[in-house]
């Protein structure tokens, strides 16, 4: 069995889960660490030691070139650090999620990657977990009728740094159809950051696509749960069933024609991680030969509706796809004021 090498650009929570799944994982072997961060650079040689530490991913690359770079480091770095990394002779490349700050430099990142020949793994946990797989696979068998609705709340969190990865669950959902429009209203009253990001206080963000499908991601540092003791809550719904779960615990109920009082499924969880289970994906996809993007480009379609979204709120409009092509109007129009009678405009009356 062919055993990659691995170096990992960034040692906070990301890297550490790219870390430990390599360690744990009898196709990769651990080689090297970069940090700027002096702290975590010990922590790693602590509990790695047989790890080379860096303070840069420059030195790391020098220094020690792996058959495999994680690039786990804040959004706005990933895409310098991995067009560095593809200047290695790399047989592939993870790369954190939200891929960049913007879907412009997440694009790159993956028409790069491409150019190169070589698989990519985005670490989309739902995407990897058994209940989410299974749940995809229901959607897409037709087990709730034809898919209208997702509805997502998440306390603690906010639309970049967790709603990348429950919009990335709903791009899944709709396979092909593709999104049509985003608007979006952020409180940022509390000035909250998270992850090096500046983030909302709370949100509401309503994505809709081509084909009428809609998700409405309800986020923020609190957000009221509809089920008591959870912390995320989805609500998958079709036009002959539906399926609620709570994100990460692998568990769902499933209420369609033949579960009409709705059924409690548990599922055996994986033994190997989610970080594991997508790094042995990219190891059988460089065995075979045969480079994958599917993930990637979902988690680029996910990065363009959070861009979307904080777009819309900031310019108080409705943002319609394609993304690259839409430029925002100029309004000084403020609803719930008494109209002036004068200034331009349209009668509502006569649309």
């Amino acid at each position: 069995m062919k055993i990659y090498t691995v170096g990992v650009v960034g040692a906070g929570s990301g890297g550490k889960l790219s870390i430990a799944a390599a360690e744990a994982s009898p196709r990769f072997q651990l080689a090297a660490a970069a940090d700027l961060r002096a702290e975590a650079r010990a922590e790693v040689a602590r509990k790695w030691p047989h790890a080379k530490v860096f303070a840069t991913h420059e030195e790391m690359f020098a220094q020690c070139p792996t058959d495999v770079v994680c690039v786990s480091t804040y959004a706005p770095s990933h895409k310098p650090i991995a067009l560095d990394a593809l200047r290695l002779p790399l047989k592939g490349i993870l790369v954190e999620k939200p891929l960049g700050d913007t879907s412009r430099a997440g694009r790159e990142i993956i028409e790069a990657v491409r150019a190169k020949g070589i698989p990519m793994a985005v670490p989309h946990g739902l995407l990897a977990a058994k209940h989410g797989r299974e749940i995809i696979r229901r959607v897409w068998d037709g087990e709730i009728g034809d898919l209208r609705l997702v509805e997502i709340e998440n306390s603690g969190w906010d639309i970049i740094n967790a709603g990348i990865h429950w919009l990335n669950f709903f791009v899944t959902l709709v396979g092909a159809d593709p999104p049509a429009s985003v608007l979006a209203a952020c409180d940022t009253s509390t000035r909250t950051w998270r992850d090096g990001m500046q983030v909302e206080t709370v949100a509401v963000t309503l994505a809709e696509t081509r084909g009428g499908v809609r998700c409405v991601l309800h986020t923020g540092d609190e957000v009221k749960i509809a089920r008591e003791g959870r912390k995320t809550l989805f609500r998958v719904i079709g036009a002959k069933g539906r399926i609620e779960f709570w994100g990460w615990p692998s568990e769902y109920i499933l209420s369609n024609e033949k579960h009409a009082g709705g059924a409690h499924i548990k599922v055996e969880p994986d033994a190997r991680t989610n970080h594991r289970v997508h790094l042995e994906n990219m190891a059988d996809q460089i065995e075979a030969g045969a480079p994958d993007y599917t993930i990637p480009e979902s988690s680029l379609r996910a990065l363009e509706l959070c861009e979307a979204a904080y777009l819309s709120n900031r310019r108080r409009c409705q943002v319609v796809f394609p993304l690259d092509a839409f430029t925002p109007p100029l309004t000084d129009w403020d609803p719930g004021q008494p109209y002036s009678g004068f200034g331009g405009g349209r009668d509502g009356r006569k649309l």
